[in-house]
């Protein structure tokens, strides 16, 4: 029987594994402190947060989100830990609420490794706190028990730390809250929340894995208006999977994880609602064997919306298992270093065969537990990969490759789609079952390609030269299928060229004639675009603010608009920055995207002023990089840019089509 404990009250714990569930209403940062038996945190050693995740018998998320999953296991804790203290604090300057009281009041359980709930803890009557210690696990008389805490602080992360007597706690709370804005810049935006409605369909089967058909989602919202562009909420992400489950990795078909209310289908370019149309039915599938995969395996108001909510599904599917795995033999390696412990620890064991015996069994044990997890990992890697080959022969130009036949017969939409693939996403577990990355359109961020050499393992032995070529032509790229999904005429392509290095790679953009205007080269040009797309930012702003849309200047294009800067910061003075800078920020609210082809490292003169430009945007390479994450586990993906096959002139003809539909409408 669960246990709903108020503050100040404790229940025994009655067992050691356990996991500690956290759920908020906005993204918070999880975190956790070990004690000793006076309750003194002994140092930085003994937290764990986000850029430090791991202690012996403890795990927490890596990022922010609104739900966090950590991974205890009291029996491992180190030596002298006698309290474990969880934490939790909004984060910094990342745009949300700055205090707890303007939240809904978060929710902690403690459970068992079968998701049973053991204690329960809501956390009300918070106000002006930002930090809060929400439940402590406590040793008293070698007996594990759990105490609802609910102190908050008004002082934040720093507050709190320092009351649990660590040194330099300010310094460290910057160093937690630096870690969290790294983790958000690079991890990849969630999709909109789901319930359970709106889970991937999963058909009977006959294995226990497998559930029956999702119901039919309920008529969504009407669609909002061209002045209210579709966001993603908060991430939702939750945190590792526990270590202590070396078989019980959750499979493609377990359960989602689900978001605080119905899935979103309003879309910008939509008029009207319409029933969802019947999702796509596999075939019976024999006792005990998996579903047949087919395309659109999910809920959605059209076959577009299926795939793409599949596709994230997919995505999902192999972030938490590969989480499982991992965290199993992460597992497996600290029982048997434990188990070698305790066997050499007597003196008797470390003289003839004993010790050998000790040693050959603690391995043993490790490699079964590490076996029978792979096993498990193979059979669910098995399952998406076939998923993933049924799905993309099916998937629409805006979700395909450049090598998917659908660009061969393009042609140009008369809406914008859910979304846009702009590159693969890959695993070391598996290096061949790909994930497309699908960004929202509107685009909500804009996008950086790094040109540099020394942020990529793959680009440092690259010539310079070589490589700033294949950053703008991978610019170029995404431009066009940005212009190719769009209505005639309601996307623009500005071109900011200082030094006109980049004429090569343009030269398929410019020959078709679908850019707005030559590309801007020169300080003079660099000038003239930036005024002209900051006007229009102040000035589409100010409409909607003052709910005068109808009073915009006649010649201004309301449409969306993409700028393209190659070789920044060469060509800008300090006010050319601080107007990108401005761009950057309120652009994307207003239909203004920024896509830049840059080197940090040229950069570099402008100090700390341009960190918020960097993070502001998604961070893509011309060539394999591991360096995006995940929204739910945090790993680091590997991302893989689209590449055009060779000799192909598909580019070329995507183009033309482009130009000829817009000499259509009269653009």
């Amino acid at each position: 029987m669960t246990a709903e404990l108020v503050r100040g009250q404790n229940h025994t714990l009655p067992q050691t594994r356990l996991e500690i569930r956290v759920s908020a209403g906005t993204s918070v940062v999880a975190g956790a402190t070990l004690g000793d038996e006076r309750g003194t945190v002994r140092g930085v050693e003994w937290i764990a947060h986000p850029g430090s995740p791991q202690l012996p018998g403890l795990e927490v998320s890596q990022q922010a989100a609104a739900d966090h999953r950590l991974a205890v296991d009291l029996e491992a804790l180190p030596a002298g830990a006698h309290r474990v203290t969880v934490l939790l604090a909004l984060p910094v300057g990342a745009g949300g609420p700055a205090r707890f009281g303007a939240v809904p009041a978060p929710f902690v359980a403690v459970t068992g490794l079968d998701g049973a709930e053991i204690a329960t803890f809501t956390l009300t009557g918070l106000d002006a706190e930002s930090a809060v210690s929400a439940l402590e696990l406590y040793r008293r008389q070698d007996v594990w028990k759990v105490r609802a805490v609910g102190q908050g602080y008004a002082g934040g992360l720093a507050e709190m730390l320092a009351d649990q007597g660590v040194a330099e706690a300010t310094g460290l709370a910057g160093s937690i809250h630096e870690a969290v804005t790294r983790g958000l810049a690079r991890s990849v935006a969630p999709p909109p929340p789901r319930t359970p409605e709106g889970d991937r369909v999963r058909h009977a089967t006959g294995s226990a894995d497998h559930r029956p058909p999702t119901p039919t989602p309920t008529p969504p919202p009407p669609a909002p208006g061209p002045a209210e562009p579709l966001t993603d909420p908060a991430s939702t992400a939750q945190g590792p999977a526990h270590p202590s489950q070396p078989h019980t990795a959750p499979g493609p078909a377990a359960a989602r994880s689900t978001g605080d209310g119905p899935i979103n289908y309003a879309h910008p370019g939509r008029q009207h609602a319409a029933p969802p149309s019947p999702p796509p039915t596999a075939p019976p599938a024999q006792p005990g064997q998996p579903a047949q995969p087919v395309a659109g395996d999910a809920t959605g108001w059209s076959m577009d919306e299926r795939l793409y909510n599949q596709i994230w599904g997919m995505f999902e599917d192999l972030a938490r298992a590969v989480a499982a795995y991992r965290s199993a033999v992460d597992f497996a390696e600290s029982r048997m270093d434990q188990e070698l412990d305790r066997a050499l620890s007597d003196p008797r064991n470390r003289i003839g065969g004993s010790g050998d015996r000790a040693r050959e069994e603690a391995r043993a044990k490790r490699d079964e537990l590490t076996s029978r997890a792979r096993e498990v990992l193979d059979r669910d890697l098995a399952q998406l990969a076939a998923e993933s080959a049924v799905v993309e022969p099916a998937l629409p130009a805006a979700y395909a490759g450049w090598g998917n036949p659908v660009w061969h017969a393009h042609r140009v939409p008369m809406e914008i789609p859910m979304a846009l693939r702009i590159g693969d996403l890959h695993l070391p577990e598996r290096t061949d079952l790909r994930i497309p990355l699908l960004v929202r359109l509107p685009l909500e961020r804009g996008m950086w390609v790094d040109s540099g050499r020394t942020a990529s393992e793959a680009a440092a032995p690259m010539d310079t030269d070589r490589l700033r070529r294949l950053a703008m032509e991978t610019a170029v790229a995404h431009a066009a299928r940005l212009l190719a999904v769009y209505p005639p005429g309601e996307f623009s392509v500005h071109v900011i060229d200082p030094a006109g290095a980049a004429a090569g790679p343009l030269a398929p953009l410019v020959a078709a004639g679908v850019l707005a205007g030559p590309p801007a080269a020169g300080p003079g040009g660099v000038a003239s675009v930036l005024a002209h797309l900051t006007r229009r930012v102040d000035l589409v702003q100010m409409a909607v603010r003052a709910g005068a849309a109808d009073s915009l200047p006649p010649d201004l294009d309301t449409g969306e608009q993409l700028l393209v800067v190659n070789d920044f910061p060469h060509g800008f003075d300090d006010r050319a920055v601080t107007q990108l800078r401005y761009l950057a920020d309120e652009g994307p609210s207003v239909g203004v995207h920024l896509l830049m082809v840059a080197d940090r490292e040229e950069a570099s003169a402008y100090g700390p002023i341009l960190d918020p430009l960097w993070r502001s945007l998604l961070r893509i390479t011309p060539v394999a990089d591991s360096h995006l994450a995940d929204p739910w586990v945090g790993h680091a993906w590997t991302y893989e840019p689209l590449a055009i096959p060779p000799g192909s002139r598909v580019l070329e003809e995507v183009l033309a089509a482009v130009a000829a539909a817009r000499r259509a409408v009269g653009r």
